[in-house]
C-alpha cells in the first residue's frame, strides 16, 4: 500500500516523494484515514512508529483543501511532553506543509528559549502551535493567546506526560479549549489514570491498537553483561572500540552520572557528551543535532532520550544503570534497530541489579543470555530466597475477642 490511497494533496504528496516516504507504517494506514473522517481517535502506538505523519498528513490536508483567512487563526493544538518532541513535531508540519498555499504558520512554545519572541509568533497569527504544558500556560496566563477558533487538539505521548506529573496542567488547558473540536490521543500505555483523563478529553474516540514493538525487538541483538559497578566504565571503552559502534547511546540513572562520565571519556579521547533536563535549551538542540551529525559519537543521557527522539543508525543502545521498568527497557532499547534496520542493546548487571534484571526479563517475556568478558569478571552470587518468619501461636487476636472488644466498646 502507498500514500497515494488516502488522496492527499499534490503538494503533500510531492513531499512525501521527496522525504523518502513511500509506504505508510501500520499506525499511519490505520490513523489517517479517520483524522480525514473527522473522527476523534485514541491510539496506541509505541514510539518510532510513525505517528507523528499519522495526524501531521491528514491536518495539513483538511488546512490545504480550506481557504485561509487573511489573518492566522490557530485551527491545531499538540501538547507533547518534552521540549525536544516539541520541536521534532514542529519540523514534521514544517517538512510536509512548506508548498502549501498559503505556506501553514507554526509557532512551536517551549520552555528554556525567549517567552518574547514566542509571544511575537502568535501575535503575528498562526495556524498550528505545538507546545510543552508548562510555556503554554504562561502564555495562556498572560492572556495573550486565542484558542477560540480551535478544530484540532493532539495529545502526544500522553502516558509519559503522566509519568512526568503534568496532570494538574493538562487540566488547566482543557478548561480553555473550545467544546467543539476534534481530539486525538496518542500513548504507548493507557493506565487506568490515562483513560481517566482521556475521558474528559473525549467520550466518543476511536480505539487504535497497533502491536508492533514485537517487530522492533525482534530486530535487536539484546545481550546482558555481568560486571561490577566500578568496572562499567573502562568495560564499555572496550566493547565500543572492539565493536567499532559508529554511535551509541549510553543511559545513566541520573543527570551528574551523565555529566561526570562524558567529561571521563572526553579526557579518553572519545567524542562524547551528556544530555539531560538541567541542560539550557540551546546546549539540548546543539547536542542532539551533534549527535544526529556525529560530531558526537557516544552521548550520555537520562531517560529524557528514550522516547519520542528521532534519531536514525544507533548502532547501540547500553543500559549502564538499568531501567526502572519492563516498559522503560523497551523504550530504552527502541532507540536502537528502527526503520527495519538492526541493532545492539547491552545492559550491565551486578549481583545487586540481578534480582531487578530477572523481572524485567519475565515482564518483556525474554531470555537474556548472561555474559562475562575476559578481565571484567564477576562471581555471580544467585540471592537466596528468604522465608518470613513462622507465625507465633497465640499473638493474633481471635474473631471472638474481636467481636467481644467492639461490643464493649
Amino acid at each position: 500500500m502507498s500514500f497515494d490511497k488516502f488522496n492527499l494533496s499534490p503538494k503533500i504528496n510531492e513531499a512525501l516523494a521527496t522525504n523518502d516516504y513511500i509506504n505508510p507504517t501500520p499506525v499511519q494506514e490505520a490513523v489517517i484515514p479517520l483524522v480525514l473522517d473527522g473522527l476523534d481517535i485514541m491510539a496506541k502506538a509505541q514510539t518510532g512508529s510513525g505517528k507523528t505523519a499519522s495526524f501531521v498528513l491528514p491536518i495539513l490536508h483538511q488546512y490545504s483543501q480550506k481557504e485561509q483567512p487573511k489573518r492566522a487563526k490557530i485551527k491545531v493544538l499538540v501538547i507533547t511532553p518534552t521540549r525536544e518532541l516539541t520541536l521534532q513535531v514542529a519540523q514534521t508540519f514544517a517538512l510536509f506543509g512548506k508548498d502549501l498555499e498559503p505556506q501553514p504558520k507554526i509557532a512551536t512554545i517551549i520552555g528554556g528559549q525567549n517567552i518574547g519572541d514566542q509571544l511575537l509568533d502568535i501575535q503575528k497569527g498562526c495556524h498550528i502551535v505545538v507546545a510543552t504544558s508548562g510555556r503554554l500556560l504562561e502564555i495562556i496566563d498572560k492572556k495573550q493567546i486565542d484558542l477560540s477558533s480551535l478544530e484540532y487538539f493532539i495529545l502526544d505521548e500522553a502516558d509519559k506526560m503522566l509519568d512526568l506529573g503534568f496532570a494538574d496542567e493538562l487540566d488547566a488547558i482543557l478548561k480553555i479549549l473550545p467544546a467543539k473540536r476534534k481530539n486525538l490521543l496518542f500513548s504507548a500505555t493507557y493506565p487506568a489514570k490515562m483513560v481517566s483523563i482521556a475521558s474528559k478529553i473525549t467520550t466518543d474516540a476511536v480505539k487504535v491498537s497497533i502491536e508492533n514493538e514485537t517487530e522492533t525487538v525482534e530486530n535487536i541483538t539484546q545481550r546482558a553483561i555481568f560486571v561490577s559497578k566500578e568496572k562499567r566504565s573502562p568495560l564499555l571503552q572496550k566493547l565500543i572500540r572492539e565493536n567499532k559502534f559508529g554511535k551509541v547511546l549510553v543511559f545513566m540513572a541520573n543527570k551528574r552520572a551523565s555529566d561526570n562520565i562524558a567529561a571521563k571519556f572526553r579526557k579518553y579521547g572519545f567524542l562524547a557528551d551528556s544530555f539531560h533536563g538541567d541542560l539550557v535549551q540551546e546546549d539540548r538542540i546543539y547536542t542532539l543535532e551533534a549527535f544526529k551529525n556525529q560530531k558526537i559519537k557516544i552521548l550520555f543521557s537520562t531517560d529524557i532520550a528514550s522516547r519520542g527522539l528521532h534519531i536514525e543508525d544507533i548502532d547501540c543502545v547500553i543500559n549502564f544503570d538499568l531501567p526502572r521498568s519492563a516498559d522503560d527497557y523497551i523504550h530504552r532499547i527502541g532507540r536502537t534497530a528502527r526503520a527495519g534496520k538492526s541493532g545492539v542493546a547491552i545492559s550491565f548487571v551486578d549481583n545487586e541489579t540481578y534480582p531487578h534484571f530477572k523481572l524485567i526479563e519475565k515482564r518483556c517475556n525474554v531470555k537474556i543470555e548472561k555474559e562475562s568478558i575476559e578481565g571484567f569478571e564477576l562471581e555471580v552470587v544467585e540471592p537466596l530466597k528468604q522465608k518470613g518468619d513462622a507465625p507465633i501461636k497465640g499473638k493474633r487476636k481471635s474473631k471472638k475477642d474481636k467481636l467481644r472488644e467492639s461490643e464493649q466498646k
